[in-house]
């Protein structure tokens, strides 16, 4: 059996730090992911992603990760159930997140995020080429503030 999930996506709040009675630091967090085809109207929909992460990463998360900054989350799917104060059973399905990758470099998001790791930008000596041989181009890839972009599944290499 498998119960994997794997999300990129932005935060659209900063990430909310608990500790349980044990000192145990948990993280809850929204992940924005947009969804990959459009809707009628032409506009491109988003799915919001409840998540959590505990122990230090939830720690990592809530000290460098801010709103709109872009991360990656690896865990597993997860359904619970408590009772609501109105005495009606209330159902959470949320991604226990098993790691939390942050996939910008600091400072880059649409909102002036404060940290990063995971993703450095190119280092290469040789501005004109990229690491493969290929010519750089100067357009800034995050210049659309992170909006979906239109792109044809023949302009995709695989």
């Amino acid at each position: 059996m498998l119960n994997r999930v794997v999300l990129v996506g932005r935060l659209t709040r900063d990430p909310e730090l608990r500790y349980t009675p044990n000192g145990v630091a948990v993280a809850n967090f929204t992940v924005a992911v947009n969804r990959p085809f459009s809707n009628q109207q032409g506009s491109r929909d988003a799915d919001f992603i409840n998540c959590v992460v505990w122990r230090r990463a939830a720690e990592n998360l809530a000290n460098f990760m801010k709103k709109g900054n872009l991360v990656g989350v690896d865990g597993r799917l997860q359904t619970r159930s408590f009772e609501g104060q109105d005495g009606r059973r209330v159902y959470v399905t949320e991604v226990v997140a098993d790691s939390v990758q942050f996939l910008e470099p600091k400072g880059s998001s649409p909102q002036g995020g404060t940290g990063s790791t995971g993703f450095q930008p190119n280092q290469n000596p040789n501005p004109s080429r990229d690491d493969f041989g290929q010519m750089d181009n100067d357009e800034d890839p995050f210049a659309d503030n992170g909006e979906p972009i239109d792109i044809s599944d023949d302009d995709l290499p695989f």
